[in-house]
């Protein structure tokens, strides 16, 4: 993944690989007409872990990670994760606001010298019934997150036999790889 190319993008697709007891994901940039285009990032969630841990590939051979995160406890209901790069260095974190999500999911992601975006299911009613019905739980959400109330990114599950998203990026100033994590833990992470 070039990380000059990568912070070029202002969409990406992200699409859920059907597997057996593993989360995998494919991150795709998005072609002008909103189909896939190239793989930028291939993510794969650690089976089987004390602490929920997600680390993102080159490709799907798993052999060069570019990003990851991890929780910081073993079980919290707002535990926080720390994004990191393939080396180790901190990009920023994100974490589930528990207190708020009880009726609409909310989260919060940081990244120095950006600040903090704050994320929130755009559809009240849909977050409502997503939560007490639970045959409804396959229904497309749609979060949008703000930086002192302007818009930086979005993250929209689509219909399909596979989830899939389409990220738009707003803001600038966002390492699209903290919007990555921050996408890729919505799907793995959501029910939680």
């Amino acid at each position: 993944m070039n990380l000059q190319q990568l912070q070029a993008q202002t969409q990406l697709i992200i699409r859920q690989r059907i597997r057996l007891m593993v989360n995998q994901y494919e991150v795709h940039s998005a072609l002008g007409d909103g189909t896939e285009g190239e793989l930028l990032a291939f993510a794969q969630q650690k089976r089987m872990a004390f602490k929920e841990q997600v680390t993102l590939y080159t490709d799907d051979t798993k052999q060069v990670p570019v990003l990851g995160f991890k929780a910081r406890q073993v079980l919290d209901l707002g535990a926080t994760y720390d994004i990191v790069d393939a080396n180790g260095t901190a990009l920023g974190l994100f974490r589930k606001d528990f207190k708020k999500s009880l009726l609409r999911s909310t989260w919060h992601v940081e990244q120095p010298g950006v600040g903090m975006a704050t994320g929130q299911e755009r559809n009240a009613t849909v977050a409502i019934l997503r939560r007490f019905v639970d045959s409804l739980s396959w229904l497309p959400y749609h979060f949008d997150f703000t930086i002192e109330g302007q818009l930086a990114f979005s993250v929209v599950k689509k219909w399909g036999l596979r989830d899939k998203y389409v990220v738009d990026i707003h803001h600038p100033g966002l390492d699209r790889r903290v919007v990555i994590a921050m996408a890729v833990g919505l799907d793995a992470l959501q029910s939680r």
